[in-house]
C-alpha cells in the first residue's frame, strides 16, 4: 500500500484510513455529512496526492496531446486548464484528466490515481514524435482546498490575488514560503476553491500553514467520502463508476469535451455515434420513494423491464434526498421520466432530473 507524504498526519488527526487506488487514504475524520457541509458552507482541505501528474515537453507536445485527448487543447493559453478525456480505440474512455498549459512547449496532465500506469503507457504508445515525458506522480503532493471561503483562508499565504483568478486557470508562485508551487483555480466539488501542487518535501510545512491561516474560518480536513458526495451532487463523473473503458464520452454526456474540429483516437466512430444517436445515456435521478441507490443496482421501467443500471448513488447531504446517476436506454432519458431502482427485489420509484442536482 502506498502512502502520501501526509499519511501519518491523517492518522494523527484520527482519520479513518482505507485502501484507495493502491494508496492508504483518509475516507473521513468527523463524519461524511459534517465534512460535506463544511466544504459547501466554509472551507475544507483534501489530500489528493494519490493523483497522477505527467509533464510533457517538446516541439511536438501539442500534436501529441491533440491526438490522444478528446478536447481541443489548441484553445489553451499559458496558465489555462482544460478538462478532457483519453478515448480508447473501442468507443470507451481510458481516463478523464486535466490538461495544464504551462508554456508553448510544456504541458502537465493530471490523471486518476488508479490509471497512472495505464495512462502513461497509452500516451507513450502514441508518442511517435519523441515528446519528452516525465512521470512526476511519486514526488508530487496535491491538496484541494475547497469551499466558498477558500480564497479568504489562503490569501495570507501568497501574493497571488486568489479572488481574481479565473476558473480553470493557474499560476506558478510562492505559497507558504515555498517557491514553484502551482496554484490552480480548480476542484471537483462544485463549491469553488483551489488545488495546489508542490514537491513532497514541503507537504507538512504547507499543510500546517494552511490550517494555521484558515483556523479563524473553521477550516477542517476532509476525507474521500465527502469528496464523493460533493462531486455526485454536481453530477460530475467518477472514473470506474460512471465512465470507464466501455462508456463513450457521448453516452456519458461529455460531448462538450469531445471536439470534432480535429482528429483524435477513435474520433470517426464517436462522430458517427453523435450523428446517428446513442442507444443509452447517463442520466441523473432523484428518488421519489424511500431508498438509497447504489452502484450496479438495476434500473427498470414501470412494467418491470430492466432498462439500465446505477453507476453512483447516495443520500445527498445538501439536498436531504437520495440521488443517483446511471445509464438508461434511449427513450428513458428525458427530464421527468419515471423510472424504478431495483433495491432488494423491490422496484423503488425515482425520476430523471437535470444535472447538477445541487443548483
Amino acid at each position: 500500500m502506498n502512502n502520501t507524504a501526509l499519511t501519518e498526519k491523517h492518522i494523527s488527526l484520527g482519520a479513518k484510513m482505507v485502501p484507495f487506488a493502491g494508496y492508504n487514504m483518509p475516507v473521513q475524520y468527523e463524519g461524511i455529512n459534517a465534512e460535506h457541509n463544511t466544504v459547501r458552507t466554509s472551507v475544507g482541505v483534501f489530500d489528493v496526492s494519490h493523483m497522477g501528474e505527467f509533464i510533457l515537453k517538446g516541439e511536438n507536445v501539442l500534436d501529441l496531446i491533440q491526438r490522444v485527448t478528446s478536447n481541443d487543447a489548441s484553445k489553451l493559453y499559458d496558465g489555462k486548464v482544460q478538462y478532457s478525456c483519453l478515448p480508447n480505440e473501442d468507443g470507451g474512455i481510458v481516463d478523464d484528466l486535466l490538461v495544464y498549459k504551462i508554456d508553448e512547449k510544456t504541458y502537465m496532465l493530471v490523471v486518476n490515481a488508479s490509471n497512472i500506469e495505464k495512462d502513461w503507457n497509452w500516451i507513450q504508445k502514441y508518442n511517435t514524435k519523441k515528446v519528452e515525458m516525465h512521470n512526476i506522480s511519486d514526488k508530487t503532493s496535491l491538496l484541494a482546498i475547497q469551499g466558498p471561503k477558500a480564497a479568504e483562508a489562503l490569501q495570507s499565504l501568497t501574493e497571488v490575488d486568489l479572488a481574481s483568478m479565473e476558473y480553470y486557470s493557474f499560476v506558478k508562485g510562492t505559497f507558504a514560503g515555498v517557491s514553484n508551487v502551482i496554484i490552480s483555480a480548480t476542484g471537483y466539488t462544485g463549491a469553488g476553491g483551489f488545488e495546489i501542487y508542490f514537491d513532497n518535501e514541503y507537504a507538512l510545512k504547507i499543510w500546517d500553514a494552511i490550517f494555521e491561516a484558515g483556523a479563524p474560518l473553521g477550516i477542517k480536513p476532509i476525507g474521500l467520502g465527502a469528496r464523493d458526495t460533493l462531486r455526485l451532487e454536481m453530477g460530475f463523473c467518477l472514473y470506474g463508476n460512471d465512465i470507464d473503458d466501455t462508456t463513450s464520452p457521448i453516452e456519458a454526456g461529455l460531448g462538450w469535451i469531445t471536439k470534432f474540429t480535429k482528429s483524435f483516437t477513435n474520433s470517426g466512430a464517436l462522430l458517427a455515434q453523435k450523428e446517428v444517436g446513442i442507444k443509452r445515456k447517463l442520466v441523473g435521478f432523484e428518488m421519489i420513494d424511500r431508498g438509497i441507490p447504489r452502484h450496479d443496482y438495476e434500473i427498470a421501467d414501470n412494467e418491470g423491464n430492466i432498462i439500465g443500471s446505477v453507476t453512483s448513488g447516495t443520500q445527498a447531504p445538501s439536498l436531504r434526498k437520495a440521488i443517483g446517476m446511471g445509464y438508461v436506454n434511449k427513450g428513458f432519458d428525458k427530464e421527468g421520466t419515471e423510472i424504478f431502482i431495483v433495491i432488494r427485489n423491490a422496484n423503488i420509484k425515482a425520476k430523471v432530473v437535470k444535472f447538477p442536482f445541487n443548483k
